[in-house]
């Protein structure tokens, strides 16, 4: 009794301040005092349960705290309570200084942690797990015992591919943190935990391979993590948006993937990766245009085919973007520049058309995005039938009702089929928006709009930089030996060095050692 009088003093008097907290109380010692805090900050929340008991049957109290739903019951009620309650009779006498080892001796559940704040005992109730509070002790332990029901891990939807690993990130980032070290098993895979969001307080992991990365990325990286202040944190885009280089440029300087062997890739490479909790998508970052238009499956297959296939990706990337505003500035001011069969094809198809090409230009890119935008946000069969059928009708009755020429719908199809060629999604949509900027220019100065509208773009992405690293790398400024693995993609064996352009400490991620075509022979 005279022991738990000076510790109810003691606790009185010596409440420190807790920095950085929005409680800033210390846990108790009492444990009718801690309980009164649990309940006030969470009065209203019946979700919130307390469970009061002795240890042992009759010896100290002590309650476990935990919110419903989010943990499993079974792990509370066989190897808590239970334990606690029943099996601790067998101890005859307990010694209050060490009380809490005891306990944590004898609970069976792996994730332990001590906490002395409420600050840490709300949060860790908040993220699901149950918090135990005993009387005369001045700490709580917070048990992980999460149990809710949560998406699992399944095929990528967004960067689909035909030959490579078919899992993909998930919105639970302990799951998501798994997923990329089962395919890193190296000690130098460095985790670091942020938690962003004053009230959402959400989990947000850092991950780098520590003797890859340019040590001036990663101090980058986390400068700009410990400068984020805002409310909540709901999806890895709000955090996408918070440390960009530009808010304002229509092209984004990180890179949002859902596939584990992207982010793996990455890694390797020198980039660092941000995981962020309740988000299926993982931000990477350093990035470039060049790996903007890289799919993960260019290095499963042969270097020849994903040569191939990555010119065309190319040539299809930029006829996205040019191709409406070509054909407005050559019907429009300069039709001399036509060969004079195609010249007189075109114009006899636009024979009663009553709007200027630009007019059709603008009229079809529009019901296009209409079309695109409904087949996304309308369930998935429906979506795909509005997407081809409503494309196929209104183009066929835009024609046969003489609003627009076969010409331009052809045009308009070969540029959506153009845009599905860029693997990356945020890409896909700055080239649709630039699309339309081009196609302003050449509606106002022909051919030269056109020249000036690309030059502004190259222009603003030489000036664009990703964490230090320019967009247009490693073109811009120009690195001969990173052009292996540009719009062509050499032999494994040749791609000795990593890209040099992201001052990798570790420049080589082939050995010097050397085997024949078939490989080592004994």
């Amino acid at each position: 009794m005279i022991k738990r009088l000076i510790l109810r003093l003691f606790s009185r008097k010596c409440e420190p301040i807790v920095r950085n907290s929005r409680i800033g109380v210390r846990i108790s010692p009492v444990l009718a005092k801690n309980l009164h805090t649990i309940k006030t900050l969470f009065e209203d929340a019946d979700d919130v349960t307390v469970r009061e008991f002795k240890v042992g049957g009759k010896g100290t109290s002590a309650a476990v705290v935990y919110i419903s739903g989010m943990l499993d019951n079974e792990v509370i009620n066989a190897q808590l309570l239970k334990t606690l309650m029943l099996d601790a009779r067998q101890i005859k006498q307990w010694d209050e200084p060490d009380l809490l080892d005891r306990i944590k001796g004898m609970i069976t559940i792996g994730d332990l942690k001590e906490i002395e704040s409420f600050d840490d005992a709300v949060y860790y109730l908040l993220a699901g797990k149950a918090v135990l509070f005993v009387d005369t002790v001045f700490k709580a332990l917070a048990i992980g015992a999460q149990g809710w029901e949560q998406r699992g891990v399944e095929q990528p939807v967004a960067e689909a591919v035909i030959r490579g690993p078919r899992d993909s990130f998930c919105e639970c980032v302990t799951t998501n943190i798994t997923l990329v070290r089962q395919r890193l098993k190296d000690p130098s895979l460095k985790i670091k935990m942020y938690l962003l969001g004053r009230r959402s307080r959400t989990a947000v992991a850092l991950v780098y391979i520590a003797d890859i990365i340019d040590p001036g990325i990663l101090e980058e990286a986390q400068n700009r993590l410990d400068k984020v202040d805002i409310d909540s944190l709901t999806d890895s885009g709000y955090l996408e948006q918070l440390i960009s280089d530009s808010w304002w440029s229509p092209f984004d300087t990180v890179q949002a993937t859902e596939r584990p062997d992207e982010v793996v890739g990455g890694l390797l490479e020198g980039r660092f990766a941000l995981i962020c909790d309740n988000s299926p998508f993982v931000i990477l970052a350093p990035t470039t245009i060049n790996t903007l238009m890289h799919s993960p499956e260019d290095y499963y297959i042969s270097w020849s085919a994903s040569t191939i296939i990555r010119m065309v990706r190319f040539v299809g990337s930029f006829l996205a973007l040019t191709l409406p505003a070509v054909y407005i500035a050559l019907v429009s001011y300069n039709p001399e520049m036509i060969p004079t069969t195609l010249a007189l094809t075109i114009a006899a198809a636009r024979d009663g058309i009553p709007f200027p090409a630009v007019t059709e230009a603008f009229v079809m890119e529009l019901m296009l995005e209409l079309l695109r935008e409904a087949g996304i946000r309308l369930p998935g069969p429906i979506g795909q039938t509005i997407g081809i059928v409503g494309g196929i009708i209104i183009g066929d009755a835009a024609v046969r009702a003489g609003l627009v020429s076969p010409v331009m719908v052809i045009i308009v199809a070969s540029t959506a089929i153009a845009s599905f060629l860029i693997p990356t999604y945020s890409l896909t949509i700055t080239v649709r928006n630039l699309r339309f900027f081009l196609m302003t220019m050449a509606a106002v100065l022909g051919l030269f709009g056109v020249s000036m509208g690309m030059l502004v773009i190259l222009v603003h992405l030489a000036t664009l930089k990703s964490f230090g690293v320019s967009m247009l790398s490693p073109w811009s400024p120009l690195r001969i030996r990173a052009f292996q693995d540009t719009v062509i993609r050499f032999p494994w064996l040749a791609m000795k060095a990593r890209p040099r352009y992201l001052h990798p400490q570790d420049p080589d991620r082939l050995s010097d050692r050397r085997t024949d075509q078939f490989g080592d022979h004994p």
